[in-house]
C-alpha cells in the first residue's frame, strides 16, 4: 500500500543520492501491487507532492480534482445540507483529488522498482523471525500447497525466510504480523486501545446524466441511528465511474446490527439513489479501519523494525483520511532507517523515527482532531458531532489546545458489544437486486479468491465459544458483522443441534471478526 511503496521509493531515493547501494525488497499479498488496496479514495496530495514532485509529468493516475464539496444529514424521508463555511478547515477538500487507490498503488509500485526495489507480488508475510537477540530479523514468506487438513500437497512449499537491517511492517488496519509484534515488544503500553470502523464500498458505472466528476459528498445519520456511529462517502470520478461507500464504527453495542445490510439500505436513500439509477455495480470490497487517532498510536520503533502506516493507525477520522499520514509515516521510517545503515547500524531500535513522528505534520494532524472520535462515542452523533467541531475549530485557531483536553477511548470495540437481550433484532429490507444486493453476489464482485482445499485462515482459540457463549448471550453476532457471509449457524430440520459453520473461502480480508468478537475467539492469519 502507500505507506510501504513510499518507503520503498525513499530508501531507494536516498541511497541514489548518498551513492550507495541498499538492497529493499516488498512483499505483497495480492497477486499484483494494488490488489487488496480499497479505499474511496480522496487523497490529499501533500505526500505525493513531498515524495515525487513531478508525479503529474510522470502520468500519475491523480486526475479527477475535487470541484463540488458537500455534507448532508440524512432523515428517513430527507437531507439537511451542513454549509461548509461553518466546518472547521480540515473538512474542506479543495486541492485534493478522487483516485483509485489500487491505481496509485500500482502507480507507486512501478516508481520504486525503476528505483531498483525489487516487489515481490503473491507473498504474503506469515511470521516474523527473530534473532539470537531477540529483534525481528525478516519474515517468512511465500507457503503454498497445504491442504484444508493440514498435510502436504503435491505443490507444497515451505517458504521462505526474507532477512533485513530492518523490516518494515506496512499491513494495514489489523496487521497480523503487528498484532504478534505489538504483544512481544509492549509497544501498546501506556496508551489507548485502538478504535475500528468497518469500511464497505462498492463501484458503480453511471449513467453520464447522474455523473458529477468531481463530486464528493458525505453523509451522517439515516439509516444509523444516532447511538450507533458512522457516515457514508459517494465520489464520482473518472469515466462515469461512482464510489460509494459506508463506514459502521464498531464500537456499536447491538449484536444484531449487520453493517452490510445497513450500508444496503443506505443506498435506498434519495440522496444516494438518484445517482446509482439505471447504473451498473462493478465490484465491492469491505476493509477495518482505524478510528483511534493520537490516543492509540503505538510505539513505533523496536528492535529491528518499525510500524508504519495504518499498522498503527495514522488516520484522521473526521476528514476519512489516512493516505497522506500513512506515506508520510513511510518516508519517515526510511529517512531513519538510512541514517542508521550509514552509521553502521542494523536490527537496533530506530527511536529516532518515532522522535520524528512526534515533530511531523501527521502528529499535528491528528492531535487537532484527538476528542473527535471520544466525543462521539460519548454523546452519539448528533452532540457528539456539535460538540467533535466545535472542539476541532478551537484545535484550529488555538494551535491545538482543547478545553477537553485529551479524552480517551475506555474499552475495545469487541468490549463494546451488549447481550442479545438489551436489544431488538432488526428487519432489514430484501435485496431488490438493483440497487441493493446479497451478500453472496457482492463477494464474487470482490474478486477475493480462495482455494476450496486450503487451511482456514480464521482461526477460534476456543471452538466451543461460538455455539456455547455467543450463541446464546449475543445471538452470534458473527453472523451479522461479517460483510461477506463468511460465518453462519447451521440447524437441523427441527431447529435443533446448532453448529458453526465458517465460510473462508467467502473472506474479503476485512479483518473486522478480528476485531468484533466478543470474546476476541476469531484470528485472522495470512492464507
Amino acid at each position: 500500500g502507500p505507506a510501504g511503496l513510499s518507503a520503498a521509493i525513499r530508501l531507494k531515493q536516498l541511497a541514489a543520492e548518498a551513492g550507495a547501494e541498499i538492497s529493499v525488497a516488498v512483499l505483497e499479498k495480492g497477486s499484483e501491487v494494488g490488489a487488496h488496496i480499497l479505499s474511496g479514495a480522496v487523497i490529499d496530495p501533500v505526500s505525493l507532492n513531498e515524495l515525487i514532485p513531478d508525479w503529474r509529468e510522470r502520468g500519475a493516475p491523480v486526475e479527477t480534482a475535487v470541484t463540488d464539496d458537500q455534507f448532508k444529514i440524512l432523515g428517513p424521508a430527507g437531507a439537511a445540507s451542513l454549509p461548509m463555511f461553518l466546518m472547521p478547515p480540515l473538512f474542506s477538500n479543495h486541492g485534493n483529488y478522487i483516485v483509485s487507490l489500487s491505481n496509485l498503488s500500482k502507480w507507486l509500485g512501478a516508481q520504486a522498482e525503476a528505483l531498483g526495489a525489487e516487489i515481490y507480488p503473491g507473498f504474503a508475510a506469515s511470521e516474523p523471525v527473530f534473532d539470537d537477540s531477540g529483534a525481528l530479523k525478516g519474515v517468512v514468506a511465500g507457503v503454498f500447497g497445504v491442504a484444508r487438513d493440514g498435510h502436504h500437497k503435491d505443490d507444497y512449499q515451505p517458504g521462505m525466510e526474507l532477512h533485513g537491517k530492518y523490516v518494515f511492517i506496512a499491513e494495514g488496519a489489523r496487521g497480523s504480523l503487528a498484532k504478534v509484534l505489538q504483544d512481544r515488544f509492549a509497544l501498546t503500553n501506556g496508551v489507548d486501545p485502538q478504535k475500528y470502523g468497518i469500511g464497505i464500498k462498492e463501484l458503480w458505472e453511471v449513467p453520464a446524466e447522474q455523473h458529477k466528476p468531481g463530486l464528493v459528498l458525505h453523509t451522517v445519520g439515516w439509516p444509523l441511528t444516532d447511538e450507533n456511529g458512522g457516515g457514508s462517502f459517494t465520489y464520482h470520478w473518472g469515466d462515469r465511474l461512482v464510489s460509494v461507500g459506508y463506514v459502521v464504527h464498531l464500537n456499536y453495542k447491538n449484536p444484531y446490527l449487520s453493517p452490510f445490510d445497513e450500508f444496503q439500505r443506505h443506498k435506498s436513500h434519495n440522496e444516494i439513489a438518484q445517482y446509482l439509477r439505471g447504473g451498473k455495480r462493478l465490484a465491492y470490497g469491505a476493509r477495518a479501519i482505524t478510528e483511534g487517532g493520537l490516543q492509540s498510536v503505538p510505539k513505533l520503533s523496536f528492535p529491528g523494525g518499525v510500524l508504519i502506516g495504518c499498522s498503527a493507525g495514522f488516520v484522521n477520522v473526521p476528514r476519512i483520511k489516512g493516505s497522506h499520514n500513512a506515506m508520510k509515516t513511510g518516508m519517515l521510517a526510511a529517512e531513519n532507517a538510512i541514517a542508521a545503515i550509514q552509521a553502521g547500524r542494523q536490527r537496533d531500535t530506530l527511536s529516532d523515527y518515532d522522535d520524528a513522528y512526534r515533530a511531523s505534520r501527521v502528529f499535528k494532524d491528528l492531535n487537532g482532531v484527538r476528542n473527535a472520535k471520544p466525543l462521539l462515542s460519548r454523546l452519539g452523533t448528533f452532540w457528539g458531532g456539535v460538540f467533535g467541531m466545535f472542539d476541532m475549530w478551537t484545535t484550529t485557531l488555538l494551535g491545538g489546545f482543547s478545553f477537553f483536553g485529551t479524552l480517551h477511548h475506555g474499552k475495545t470495540d469487541a468490549a463494546a458489544t451488549e447481550r442479545a437481550s438489551k436489544h431488538k433484532q432488526i428487519a432489514y429490507p430484501k435485496p431488490d437486486g438493483v440497487l441493493t444486493f446479497d451478500k453472496a453476489s457482492s463477494v464474487y464482485l470482490s474478486n477475493t479468491n480462495h482455494e476450496e482445499d486450503q487451511p482456514v485462515h480464521l482461526k477460534l482459540l476456543d471452538p466451543t465459544v461460538p455455539i456455547r457463549i455467543n450463541l446464546p448471550e449475543y445471538a452470534e453476532p458473527a453472523t451479522r458483522y461479517c460483510p461477506a457471509g463468511v460465518y453462519e449457524v447451521l440447524y437441523d430440520a427441527d431447529g435443533s443441534n446448532p453448529r458453526f459453520q465458517i465460510n473462508a473461502q467467502n473472506c474479503v480480508h476485512c479483518k473486522t471478526c478480528d476485531i468484533k468478537d466478543p470474546n476476541g475467539n476469531i484470528t485472522w492469519v495470512p492464507p
